[in-house]
């Protein structure tokens, strides 16, 4: 799975790197991420007077104190029209996600959106996911080359996972699979255009 999603990142990439040359290019972050220590790096290249493609991705690997887990990577391509022109005003956004995850013993136990995670106290979960949703965004020009770009997105994502006992040992419990509707997407963005 990893390596169709690399060669799929990488087909993106190759299409459009040959067009990109009177094309506008732009990297970005997401604040966040950043607030969960999650590393993530986007890039946007305009692909028409008022279309672009924008593609993110995000890695945690962090292992927290006392077996506590959160690590998951990401990866979400999006083609955005925009209403004025590419990289400034009102946005809409098509997008797919996927990715992984290794989520457990977290004290959050508190139901967020109709799903209960009080479970991922006692249980660690990893598995796959992956999804499609529809997002709008505005971006504010800052300058020359800066913006910052507020986006909101919701769809669905399905996944599929195993249940384990505790963080550090190999006992499987149990294995399901979940349909979920809601957010997919997030994101204040900090963009250096070039």
């Amino acid at each position: 799975m990893r390596r169709n999603i690399f060669l799929m990142m990488m087909i993106v990439v190759g299409l459009f790197s040959s067009s990109v040359v009177a094309q506008e290019v732009a990297v970005k972050t997401n604040l966040l991420y950043d607030a969960t220590l999650t590393v993530n790096l986007g890039a946007e290249v305009t692909v028409a007077p008022k279309w672009s493609i924008d593609l993110s991705g995000n890695f945690n690997g962090w292992t927290l104190d006392n077996g506590r887990r959160w690590k998951h990577w990401l990866v979400q391509p999006e083609a955005r029209y925009w209403f004025c022109e590419a990289t400034g005003g009102h946005f809409l956004g098509a997008h797919a996600i996927g990715g992984q995850y290794n989520v457990g013993h977290l004290s959050f136990a508190h139901d967020l959106l109709g799903y209960n995670f009080s479970s991922l106290r006692s249980h660690r979960y990893q598995g796959w996911f992956g999804g499609l949703g529809l997002a709008y965004g505005y971006s504010w020009l800052l300058s020359r080359h800066w913006n910052i770009e507020a986006e909101i997105g919701l769809g669905w994502l399905y996944t599929k996972y195993d249940r384990y006992e505790c963080a550090g040992c190999g006992r499987r419990t149990g294995k399901g699979h979940k349909n979920y509707v809601g957010p997919t997407k997030a994101a204040v963005n900090i963009v250096y255009v070039f």
